[in-house]
C-alpha cells in the first residue's frame, strides 16, 4: 500500500509530449502542477506521477536530489486517498509535480502543502455533486 513502484512513474514518453502539448495546469504554493486525465484506460496505475526540481533554482544536484527525495516520500505515504478519489469517479490522471519555491522549505511544510495539494487535485478531476 505505502509502496512508489515502477507502474506509478511516468516515463512514456507519449504522455510525457502529449501532458506538455495538451495538458492543464494548476499552481498551489510551492508546488507547480500539470495534468492530463488519460480516458482509454491504458495506464498501469490510477496516476502516473513524474517529480521536477528546476536546476535553476537549485544549482547543486543534491539540494535538488533531496527535495525530489523528500516529495516522493511525501507522494508514497499519501497517495492512498489520492488513488480512492480517483477510483471513485474511474479516472486516470499521469501528472507533474515541479518544485517552484526559490529556497528549499522544512519538510513538515512540503508535507502539509503537497496533501493539500493533491486533495485539491482530486477535487478538480471529481467535482463534489452539488
Amino acid at each position: 500500500m505505502f509502496t512508489f513502484k515502477k507502474e506509478e512513474r511516468l516515463c512514456r514518453k507519449s504522455y510525457l509530449d502529449a501532458l506538455f502539448a495538451s495538458g492543464s495546469s494548476f499552481f498551489i504554493y510551492p508546488f507547480s502542477f500539470r495534468y492530463l486525465e488519460i480516458t482509454d484506460g491504458s495506464l498501469p496505475a490510477q496516476a502516473q506521477i513524474v517529480i521536477s526540481v528546476p536546476k535553476r533554482k537549485f544549482k547543486r544536484a543534491h539540494d535538488r536530489n533531496r527535495i525530489r527525495r523528500q516529495l516522493r516520500e511525501v507522494y508514497r505515504l499519501n497517495k492512498a486517498k489520492f488513488y480512492d478519489q480517483l477510483a471513485a469517479g474511474n479516472k486516470q490522471v499521469v501528472f507533474l509535480v515541479s518544485y517552484s519555491a526559490k529556497t528549499e522549505l522544512p519538510y513538515a511544510t512540503l508535507h502539509k502543502q503537497l496533501v493539500f495539494a493533491l486533495h485539491r487535485f482530486a477535487e478538480v478531476l471529481n467535482p463534489p455533486a452539488s
